[in-house]
């Protein structure tokens, strides 16, 4: 009889989670807010363009070594399991997991060490409304990740972004640069997007080449 009990249950739980896989869907991120970055098979990765800035030091100066990111992660409906049956496993209360779909981060990375920092991670709801917080202060060292790792994808994103973006950027923060700082930050910024006219010019005529050499093997 016991194993009768069982076995219903877990047939009972199989189609529970079939159903949830076949109806479950993520909430849509809006993206004039949030880039994305990646998809894995448990979560899709975004971090907040509109929100990041650089962080201010105690005389109000921005210091452009430190970025401040907001970040989110949705989950499919297998890690929103996970969540809840860990939670189940440790005899903790899942009431406030019922709407469960991804975390909030909130990240300072400083960019010459390379070290990012969680500061707080908010499990929020499908109307992106935190249901509860920790604040783990973790340190994650971005060479330490390899280059398949999701969070050291994810993590060389943001910089990479932030390196392309440095002026809007420096307009979302509070404080301010002094006068020889900016004199150094326009000289800096005028030798990237030299830069990155290169590359465009360099990634367009690839790009033609490959045409061409399509056209002509047609």
């Amino acid at each position: 009889m016991k194993k009768q009990w069982m076995c219903a249950l877990a047939l009972a739980a199989a189609l529970n989670f079939s159903t949830a896989e076949a109806t479950y869907t993520p909430p849509k991120v809006p993206e004039d807010i949030y880039q994305w970055v990646q998809s894995s098979e448990r979560m899709n990765y975004f971090f907040n363009k509109k929100e990041m800035s650089y962080g201010v030091d105690a005389n109000g100066h921005a210091d452009l070594d430190t970025l401040i990111v907001p970040v989110i992660k949705t989950y499919d409906h297998v890690q929103i399991e996970d969540v809840r049956m860990k939670r189940s496993w440790r005899m903790e209360s899942t009431d406030t997991l019922a709407d469960l779909a991804g975390e909030a981060n909130y990240l300072t990375i400083n960019i010459p060490r390379g070290v990012v920092t969680v500061d707080a991670v908010d499990l929020i709801d499908s109307h992106f409304w935190t249901v509860e917080r920790s604040e783990p202060k973790r340190e994650i060292v971005i060479a330490d990740l390899t280059e398949k790792s999701r969070d050291g994808i994810f993590y060389r994103a943001i910089l990479a972004y932030e390196k392309d973006h440095r002026r809007e950027i420096l307009s979302h923060t509070k404080g301010t640069l002094t006068e020889e700082e900016q004199e150094h930050f326009e000289k800096e910024e005028k030798r990237h997007e030299k830069e990155m006219k290169k590359r465009k010019e360099q990634e367009e005529r690839e790009k033609q080449e490959k045409e061409k050499e399509k056209r002509e093997a047609e």
